[in-house]
């Protein structure tokens, strides 16, 4: 093979990749499996796809080694390839903040308007964790919850917020996240909370990025 045809071959795999990537569907869909392994009928109720649209974003990322599937029963099952695709991803977003400032504005104006939203970063968090004066919810669906979640977290979905108001007390302050910066569910959940008298803020990261900084993690 002569050095044309070499590079030529390099730089065509490297496209691959990018134009799995080059797709906000496909992105959603591994935000979500950053969470841990899924179906794609949950992938497909996460991201408000059909089953079948799901599953041709899935074949897209597999067959660029993004993402593995192993069959379980009747169910297909799909999860991150290995920790690199993960740290492509949250690459990916640190370009998007640093190039584009119009995403930066997107999610500064949308926090303002939601009554000044407070945030946290893992290391506040986990000096808070220490003082053992702070509680925290994960409003991921019990699912993700029980995959993996941060340390002493409990779960508390959002979908069940309402109802299950009265299980926490007001006189400590309330850490509230979900799957990552681009998840609004730990925003809506800390906006209602606060509304109703308690002291909350996001944590302004998501699991994954917690669990990548090797910081306190428990499974079910």
């Amino acid at each position: 093979m002569d050095i044309r045809a070499f590079k030529d071959s390099i730089y065509n795999q490297m496209a691959g990749i990018t134009k799995a990537l080059g797709n906000p569907h496909r992105l959603e869909i591994l935000d979500l499996l950053a969470q841990g392994a899924a179906s794609v009928e949950y992938i497909a109720e996460q991201t408000n796809l059909t089953v079948g649209n799901a599953s041709q974003h899935l074949l897209v990322l597999k067959k660029a080694r993004l993402v593995t599937s192993e069959r379980q029963w009747k169910y297909n099952y799909y999860s991150l390839a290995d920790q690199n695709v993960f740290d492509a991803w949250c690459s990916l977003r640190r370009l998007g903040f640093s190039q584009n400032a119009e995403l930066k504005q997107l999610i500064n104006d949308y926090r303002s308007e939601s009554t000044h939203l407070r945030t946290i970063t893992p290391h506040e968090l986990i000096e808070k964790m220490k003082k053992e004066d702070v509680i925290i919810l994960d409003v991921r669906p019990e699912k993700e919850y029980n995959i993996a979640h941060i340390e002493d977290a409990i779960s508390f979905p959002k979908a069940d917020l309402e109802k299950r108001l009265h299980e926490l007390p007001q006189d400590k302050e309330i850490i509230v996240y979900c799957r990552g910066p681009f998840c609004l569910m730990a925003d809506e959940a800390v906006q209602y909370l606060n509304k109703n008298g308690f002291n909350a803020s996001r944590l302004d990261r998501g699991f994954p990025d917690w669990a990548a900084q090797k910081l306190p993690v428990a499974t079910a």
